[in-house]
């Protein structure tokens, strides 16, 4: 499986591609960052993320892409902002028919590190050693992506088999009605 994991933000969007299964090695296929101008126009910073995203589905052609679910934070401003990239990410995907699964900070880094609560040194450290890398991936938003993979990767056969269940559930469910 191959996951587009994306760190939305509007300054700095972290992008990284992984590849691999549940219980084999895993790949960084490649990881950056989309930029755009903090002083720019909301508008052509949205469509500079877009672009930005569109350019890695091209050329990575990923089987996922997992979003980071966006979580109240005291500053509006910057939900506000975080929310409107992670919309033009999954649209991008939704558009080309790429399932997206977005996965919240404490579910990433439960999945990465073992804890919820573990802090951004804490998970660089382990996407460095989950893929063998040489070093961190920096920015640490390039590092937060490529953790939002390798958590879709390992945890998605899981959800796709509950969801299945679930669906199961309301079939039989239906027929007894």
């Amino acid at each position: 499986m191959r996951v587009l994991g994306v760190d939305p933000g509007l300054t700095r969007c972290g992008v990284g591609v992984v590849e691999g299964v549940v219980g084999g090695p895993l790949s960084m296929i490649g990881v950056g960052v989309v930029r755009t101008l903090a002083d720019a126009e909301l508008g052509h910073r949205l469509v500079g993320i877009e672009r930005g995203i569109e350019a890695w589905l091209d050329e990575h052609r990923p089987d996922a892409v997992a979003v980071e679910r966006v979580f109240s934070q005291h500053n509006v401003r910057t939900v506000m902002g975080t929310a409107q990239a992670s919309a033009v990410a999954m649209l991008c995907a939704s558009r080309r028919g790429i399932p997206v699964a977005l996965h919240t900070p404490s579910e990433v880094k439960a999945a990465v590190t073992g804890s919820g609560r573990a802090d951004k040194a804490q998970v660089g450290s382990m996407v460095t050693r989950l893929l063998r890398l040489d070093a961190p991936p920096k920015p640490a938003d390039a590092a937060d992506a490529l953790a939002l993979a390798i958590c879709h990767i390992w945890r998605a056969p899981a959800q796709n088999r509950l969801q299945q269940a679930v669906a199961a559930h309301r079939t039989l469910k239906g027929r007894t009605a």
